[in-house]
């Protein structure tokens, strides 16, 4: 691999400080290039602008020794031979992807890139993103050929999936160009897949699209067990058993968020629409996912008899999933939301993520430290499934609130062990839990208002 020469990666999102980390951390002479002048300055302290175990570390090793350098311009590639592009494309207001980033750093990569370099779409785009734009460079540097080469990162193992992917996938008309790509990524051992630039890119969105309608049926079991009184963790489990299922994305809760389910499904949606085309399995999965959190609303209202005006929640965990900072359509937030528009008040918390404004609602508190948030708390939802919220001192939780409600967003939390602590315990498609009232618990009563 230290035959290759410099390798550009365009753009210090989580795709690409991963990449390029990795990337040097095989000996690749690498330059990461990050135009925003909060983030190039950042990384020239050698940190990082979000939360990614370990990242942090190996990135301050690998610049440190000198294969990893940043850059704020383009014209430090002028002599890369693989240039990654890993720039963000956000939804619009449509559905449909942003891609003017994109473009533009193509653009620029046409005016300073050496001859024969190969220009890589990391970037999530629509199928027929990369073929349309390596028309387009053909006509001024047929020197330089485009291809396809998705990302398969979750946060929270951005290392890990990166240097152990599970596969790599290529995709373009120049098959030397995908190939040399593929070298690249060789030292993570996984199997590798060279087809065309607009199947590659297909099988990015088939990959978040999947997961997330797996996401949504198993929640559309939960409201069936809720109907029927079973255990949607027990039903989830025998579904997962089947070797043709498999046990992951399995699990019943607030339902999916982060930047890539939510935007790769309503994209795909919005690319059948282009087409004429209308996905109905894709528009109930988004549906399905909205409902969840109204369905969680409502089991927090009836468990505290019927209103939320004026009673205290706390929410537990706001990042839209454990291991990240990362708060983009999270579904605690939409949470919080909804809670607030029925007179409820609100404090949530978090280990790692800090919302401000816009991220949470002016009408709630954030209050980093856990046990603050809880004290006076009516009910309480464990909406991000954080390791430390299970071990959590639940005798203390118990004594600081004013209510002894738990709603467990996640099915997350022990609730027989909680029940035996004086809590009412509700999970999402499961039967609640709550010990027999005795006169000595009538006597006790609950933990002291706040």
């Amino acid at each position: 691999m230290k035959s290759q020469g410099l390798v550009g990666v365009v753009g210090a999102g989580y795709v690409g400080i991963a990449t390029a980390t990795v990337l040097a951390s095989w000996g690749l002479a690498t330059v990461l290039v990050e135009n925003n002048p909060d983030r190039f300055a950042l990384l020239g302290e050698r940190r990082i602008p979000f939360f990614e175990p370990e990242l942090e570390k190996v990135l301050v090793e690998v610049a440190e020794s000198g294969t990893l350098r940043f850059s704020r311009t383009l014209e430090d590639l002028a002599d890369a031979d693989v240039v990654l592009v890993c720039v963000g494309t956000p939804p619009t207001a449509t559905g449909a992807l942003d891609l003017m980033a994109l473009e533009q750093v193509v653009e620029r990569l046409v005016e300073v890139a050496r001859r024969g370099a190969v220009i890589v779409i990391k970037s999530t785009v629509p199928p027929g993103t990369t073929t349309r734009l390596a028309g387009v460079v053909a006509t001024r540097r047929p020197d330089l050929p485009l291809v396809s080469c998705p990302e398969f990162l979750q946060e929270g193992s951005c290392l890990d999936d990166v240097r152990r992917p599970s596969r790599v996938v290529v995709g373009g008309a120049d098959a030397t160009a995908c190939r040399k790509v593929a070298a690249l990524f060789a030292p993570g051992g996984a199997p590798v897949i060279i087809t065309d630039a607009t199947s590659a890119e297909l099988v990015k969105y088939g990959a978040n699209a999947f997961p997330a309608t797996k996401i949504s049926f198993v929640n559309e079991l939960s409201h069936f067990c809720d109907l029927v009184g079973a255990d949607v963790t027990v039903v989830a489990a025998g579904i997962g058993a089947d070797p043709r299922i498999g046990p992951a994305f399995l699990r019943a809760g607030l339902g999916f968020g982060g930047s890539c389910f939510p935007k790769d499904v309503h994209a795909l949606e919005d690319l059948g629409a282009s087409l004429g085309y209308q996905s109905l399995l894709l528009k109930a999965c988004s549906e399905i996912n909205a409902q969840q959190k109204d369905r969680v609303v409502a089991k927090i209202r009836d468990a505290l008899g019927g209103t939320l005006r004026g009673r205290r929640v706390a929410v537990l965990g706001v990042a839209f999933k454990p291991g990240t900072d990362d708060l983009r359509q999270a579904p605690a937030l939409d949470v919080v939301g909804k809670l607030i528009a029925e007179g409820a008040l609100v404090a949530a918390t978090d280990p790692v993520a800090a919302p401000g404004p816009p991220e949470l609602p002016r009408e709630a508190t954030f209050v980093a430290d856990v046990y603050r948030c809880i004290e006076g708390a009516d009910a309480l939802l464990l909406a991000t499934e954080w390791p430390e919220y299970r071990s959590l001192d639940w005798e203390r939780v118990r004594s600081l609130m004013h209510g002894n409600v738990i709603v467990d967003g996640r099915n997350f939390l022990d609730g027989v062990r909680l029940v035996e602590l004086r809590f009412d315990y509700h999970g999402v498609g499961r039967p609640a839990l709550s010990r027999p009232t005795s006169r000595s618990d009538d006597a006790a009563g609950p933990g002291p208002a706040r």
